[in-house]
């Protein structure tokens, strides 16, 4: 069975930086695509960052030139690294990955930044 476990999430001061990962595990398919998804509340969940395997990113509009994303595929790995955050970042931050048709989604960690 695959499991993702998102880490790293805490509250943080406005202008601050923070830094997730998320970790596959258990047997699966060749991982293509793994990615992060923000949901806040009462907000559609929104996509932050996504890279495919090769190194092909795409970021949300929002988190252009101050997130980054990154994959270790030794390690079934996905990292995301957040400078300059703001209020509105605040969310439940969800990793997912793709393996040919699968998508496999995570729990989430919670990311609360104060003003």
């Amino acid at each position: 069975q695959v499991r993702l476990v998102e880490s790293g999430g805490k509250l943080v001061q406005a202008g601050g930086s923070l830094r997730l990962s998320c970790v596959v595990s258990g047997s699966s398919p060749e991982i293509n695509v793994m990615g992060w998804y923000r949901q806040a509340p009462g907000k559609q969940r929104d996509l932050v960052a996504q890279i495919v395997k090769g190194g092909t990113t795409t970021y949300g509009d929002s988190v252009k030139g101050r997130f980054t994303i990154s994959r270790d595929s030794a390690e079934n790995t996905a990292y995301l690294e957040m400078n300059s955050l703001k209020p509105e970042d605040t969310a439940l931050y969800i990793c997912y990955a793709v393996a040919i048709s699968l998508t496999y989604w995570g729990q989430g960690t919670q990311v609360t930044v104060s003003a």
